[in-house]
């Protein structure tokens, strides 16, 4: 019998790559977000609209619902401006609240077997102070405002209730090919390239200080939610995902201009939020002289310009206290899947432009 899997958040980073992932494998797929993700075309797949944050419209969708045996979790609310709101209790609750609201309805019509949750490498505390290098999963939980504790717990104690088996991943700065998401840098940096290229003024680094840093491509963490949902050793687990390696900016900042197609000059430290939409009409004008996808700049960023000047270390002149995850634990529990994290941009970037999101 053909499995079935609802994918929640299908719309974003990880939801898209983990419909790709059960789709491939000849699951049945249930993909659900608030709008029709752009990415999800295959004969597995089959679209159901649904707003999280609706309690009433939740439980009506979740009651016509049938045969969900798995579900993969990677649906956020996530506030204007990004980082300002990852402690802010209006968006923990309601992210606690989502989950909550979907998890209690498919309980009531379906025989669940495994759920998946997406947190992240905040769970380690980076917002708050140091974190322990690497962090490892069972390390003590850092005791901070957010809402991976919210949803963990609820999911915890509604697993043991249901009778359903869990497991929890923890990536490590996601890169991919959706646009319009709140923390994707592939958009954003193509979308500056751009701009910078009709100003006619080099493809500089426009962050910070030099640092080591970890990523992941999210055609890896699609394929560790399958993994987790079809390997017994993963139940009640918590695995941290990267590519592998790390590597530093100003290294790869070459090879993303070579697949871009544009010169790299000397670092400019600037707020690349702040440069983006200071450009709107610039960015529209390059959309019609290079025919693109008729994306406005806040369709093509979402709210990832925020996220890259985190991740570009703007403004900071010393380097910020090191953010590195051990993931020896999910490889000697058997994924041991690898991106070489260069390319791994590099081809996202690409994508973006054979696409047409970018010139």
């Amino acid at each position: 019998m053909q499995q079935k899997v609802l994918i929640v958040g299908a719309s974003g980073l990880v939801g898209t790559a983990a419909a790709i992932s059960f789709a491939n494998a000849g699951w049945q797929v249930v993909a659900t977000s608030r709008r029709r993700p752009e990415l999800l075309e295959h004969p597995n797949i089959e679209f159901v609209a649904l707003d999280l944050q609706d309690q009433d419209a939740c439980a009506t969708t979740c009651a016509q619902l049938n045969g969900i045996s798995h579900v993969v979790y990677t649906a956020v609310y996530e506030m204007p401006g990004l980082v300002n709101g990852w402690s802010d209790p209006v968006q923990i609750r309601t992210n606690g609240q989502m989950l909550e609201n979907l998890l209690r309805g498919l309980a009531q019509n379906n025989d669940l077997q495994h759920v998946t949750l997406l947190q992240g490498t905040k769970a380690y505390g980076a917002m708050v102070g140091p974190m322990r290098v690497p962090a490892r999963e069972n390390q003590p939980r850092v005791d901070h405002p957010n809402f991976y504790w919210v949803q963990e717990d609820f999911l915890r104690a509604h697993a043991a209730e249901h009778n359903y088996a869990f497991t929890i991943l923890r990536p490590q700065m996601i890169v991919g090919p959706n646009h319009g998401v709140v923390m994707n840098l592939p958009p954003v940096v193509g979308v500056y390239a751009a701009i910078r290229q009709a100003e006619g003024l080099p493809f500089s680094f426009p962050g910070g200080v030099d640092r080591a840093l970890e990523a992941v491509d999210t055609r890896l963490v699609g394929d560790a939610c399958l993994w987790a949902a079809t390997n017994s050793c993963a139940v009640g687990e918590t695995y941290n995902l990267t590519n592998g390696e790390v590597f530093s900016w100003r290294d790869m900042w070459s090879a993303i201009a070579a697949a871009l197609d544009v010169q790299p000059g000397d670092d400019e430290p600037l707020s690349v939020a702040e440069y983006l939409t200071q450009r709107e009409d610039l960015w529209n004008q390059i959309v019609r002289e290079h025919d693109l996808a008729p994306n406005t700049l806040a369709q093509i960023v979402g709210e990832s310009h925020h996220y890259a000047d985190l991740c570009f270390a703007y403004g900071a002149t010393e380097p910020p206290p090191p953010i590195f995850v051990s993931t020896v634990k999910i490889k000697q529990a058997g994924f041991t899947q690898t991106y070489d994290s260069e390319e791994s941009f590099c081809y996202w970037l690409k994508d973006l432009r054979g696409r047409r999101i970018i010139p």
